[in-house]
């Protein structure tokens, strides 16, 4: 499978008005692709667009709710439409409530999930038509480390990107046995500094905030526009997402005592008090002024990150693409045995019939 450079790419960006979603479009616009910017932020992708028109780049804006399958499928008709095709499309809008499980509402769980999942999947019903039409591309998808790891207070996200993880795990495969070349991506960031934290329905009686060691959106938007030309399955952006991830793979308890602990529990509250009542971005878009990349951690934050060069190197995209080779020749080995075992189980049952049939006969 291979992706167009970016600088030739139709990107979709969706949840581009602020945060992660801000600096990809701005990295893909930089990069020479045009970019069509989709939120529920009329004013933050104003503001958006105009900076990156500014700049030398291209973009336009679209508005619409990911929770609305119609108008995903009008971002996806608008811009093949109006710019001939959809190279990439990544999604990015997310909800969240902090809040123990029993203190959130059974409505508010249901928008976490209508936003977080569903809203995923209302992309890629939107995307996949057109990606297919174009004859490859990539449907890039940023989950989270929740995806693999669940903290406290967040049940109703870590359960919304648990199940992003499992629908795209099952749309890869099925995308691969009909030998569609489209990548699926599955991005998953750690703690990231953006207005994320400051939008969110808090009941835990504080502003949270994004647990330590804190990294820089722009080191997300590296991995996607990464994905976006390169195929990859999984990416993890920072160092200490990843040794989360890897613990949970060797020991679970030992990783649910660390999280019980201060570095899951306290390391996610803020010193800023903030009530259930103060305005958040579950059902509505957020003001103007979140319509930012950074959050309020940019003092604390890592821009440079030797896990990410080494999961973007060259040298580690040539182990993805003989792992793949290698699998696929393993995969082929255990189809063949699994169908030889499913003919000989066939011979055996049939043979069986035959001689209970003969005894019968016999009688």
């Amino acid at each position: 499978m291979r992706l167009k450079p970016v600088n030739q790419q139709i990107v979709v960006v969706m949840g581009a008005s602020s945060g992660i979603g801000r600096a990809t479009a701005m990295a893909f616009a930089a990069q020479g692709a045009t970019v069509v910017c989709s939120a529920r932020d009329q004013g933050g992708l104003s503001t958006l667009v105009e900076e990156i028109c500014a700049r030398g780049g291209k973009a336009v804006a679209v508005v619409a709710d990911v929770a609305d399958p119609e108008q995903m499928a009008g971002v996806a008709d608008f811009t093949a439409r109006e710019l001939g095709r959809i190279d990439t499309w990544v999604h990015l809008a997310g909800v969240t409530v902090y809040a123990r499980f029993e203190d959130t509402t059974p409505a508010e769980f249901a928008r976490v999930i209508e936003v977080n999942l569903l809203g995923q999947i209302h992309g890629a019903l939107a995307a996949l038509p057109h990606l297919r039409r174009a004859g490859r591309g990539a449907l890039i998808c940023v989950s989270s480390v929740e995806g693999r790891i669940s903290l406290p207070f967040q049940s109703a996200y870590a359960a919304s990107k648990h199940g992003v993880v499992g629908f795209l795990d099952s749309l890869r495969i099925e995308l691969d046995r009909e030998r569609i070349p489209v990548s699926i991506t599955n991005i998953m960031p750690a703690g990231i500094n953006t207005p994320f934290f400051e939008k969110a329905l808090t009941r835990l009686g504080v502003e949270p905030r994004p647990p330590a060691p804190v990294y820089s959106p722009e080191l997300v938007s590296r991995a996607i526009l990464h994905a976006a030309a390169t195929p990859t399955r999984d990416l993890v952006v920072g160092g200490a997402g990843w040794a989360l991830v890897l613990g949970q793979r060797i020991s679970p308890s030992l990783v649910d005592a660390v999280l019980r602990g201060p570095a899951g529990v306290e390391s996610q509250l803020s010193d800023r008090p903030k009530s259930p009542q103060a305005r958040n971005n579950l059902c509505e878009a957020s003001p103007d002024t979140l319509a930012r990349v950074e959050g309020r951690y940019g003092a604390e934050s890592v821009r440079r990150s030797l896990f990410m060069r080494l999961e973007l190197s060259r040298g580690a995209d040539v182990v993805r693409r003989v792992t793949r080779a290698i699998s696929g020749v393993v995969a082929r080995g255990i189809t063949a045995a699994w169908r030889l075992g499913v003919a000989r189980g066939a011979r055996v049952g049939r043979g069986r019939e035959e001689a209970e049939l003969r005894r019968r006969r016999a009688r």
